[in-house]
């Protein structure tokens, strides 16, 4: 395995390309071993400290999975019940999680954060800053490492180490609104990898420009592309997979949403209801195109039930696969180091 111990994962950009595949390699051999119950307890007797800002369905429920197969114990731990809320700083919690286990997570997006963008990462860099164990990036306003991992290992699963494959990611109307850390996390990633990458939203709803200009630069290292499109038909037409997901405009995650207001940001999403993956839309793309989503997919908005329920959809392997890419971080992390001989 790639000598990974005691680093942090903030996001996949920060790991090398060999890193990542190291990781994914990691993945499949615990998905192997799981289904035959076979996973050797890596990281007995280790505490992971899970502690959510945000809540969540999946992450903390593969965390907590992934700690109990490799043999450990993830604690999860709801930041309002601490005294975070009273004062306490970072950093004094993150040196006492140093002293009690041996990796922390941190989740941090959305509602907690008023939608800022750059609270959530501001965050998680002040804990990877003040630990002197791994921490792991479980979701903030502006990456989502281990869903990245999980999204591509998924995408290779389908296409094998094929590239020039066309992966659209999608905005998609929905009532509600959310930040974009998986979006970004997914164009950083794919582009690493030699996907043609397509950003496709209306205008008002651009992500982030450093992401965009990292997507630019890693596709052309990898030998793909990456495009931003607002023509929500040219950019499906002839997609290999497509990932639909609503995320909030641009002016509100710049201000914050009790700035903007919710009544606005559900007026301005209204506008484009038609930006929706509907079995419609999906004929635009290959005949073969696969259907994936991070979950929890807003059925009847961002996509109809008879395109996520259909044959092309991947949601359920994919969700089964953040199991398995949260397993290898964690057992790549919080691992021991390799001796020098």
């Amino acid at each position: 395995m790639a000598d990974l111990a005691g680093r942090d994962l903030i996001t996949t950009q920060e790991w090398s390309v060999d890193e990542l595949e190291a990781a994914l390699r990691l993945a499949r051999r615990f998905r192997e071993k799981r289904r035959k119950n076979h996973v050797v307890p890596l990281l007995r007797d280790k505490t992971f400290f899970a502690l959510f800002y945000a809540s969540s369905t999946r992450t903390r429920a593969a965390f907590e999975a992934g700690m109990t197969y490799l043999g450990g114990h993830a604690q999860y731990i709801d930041a309002s019940t601490t005294r975070l809320g009273a004062g306490e700083a970072v950093r004094d919690v993150a040196k006492m999680y140093e002293r009690y286990g041996h990796g922390l997570g941190v989740r941090i997006l959305d509602e907690i954060i008023d939608y800022v963008y750059g609270r959530g990462i501001a965050v998680v860099r002040e804990y990877a800053k003040q630990a002197n164990i791994p921490v792991i990036n479980m979701a903030c306003c502006t990456y989502h490492p281990t869903q990245g991992l999980a999204d591509l290992m998924t995408l290779q699963d389908e296409f094998g180490a094929k590239k020039r494959k066309k992966y659209v990611i999608m905005w998609a109307y929905s009532k509600g609104f959310r930040g974009r850390c998986s979006v970004q996390e997914d164009a950083l990633i794919t582009t690493r990898f030699g996907y043609d990458v397509v950003l496709a939203h209306p205008e008002g709803f651009e992500i982030d420009d450093k992401i965009i200009a990292t997507s630019s630069e890693n596709a052309a290292a990898s030998g793909g592309t990456f495009t931003v499109s607002h023509d929500l038909k040219t950019a499906l037409e002839g997609a290999d997979a497509i990932f639909a997901r609503n995320w909030a405009s641009k002016e509100l995650l710049d201000i914050g949403a009790s700035a903007f207001g919710k009544e606005r940001e559900a007026e301005l999403h209204a506008r484009y209801k038609h930006w929706s993956l509907t079995e419609e839309a999906l004929e635009l793309a290959n005949k073969q195109a696969i259907v994936v989503h991070v979950l929890p997919v807003l059925r009847g908005e961002e996509a109809s039930d008879s395109v996520m329920d259909g044959t092309r959809s991947r949601i359920y392997p994919q969700a089964e696969n953040g199991l398995y890419t949260k397993m290898a971080v964690l057992a790549l992390t919080m691992g021991e180091k390799k001796r020098s001989r």
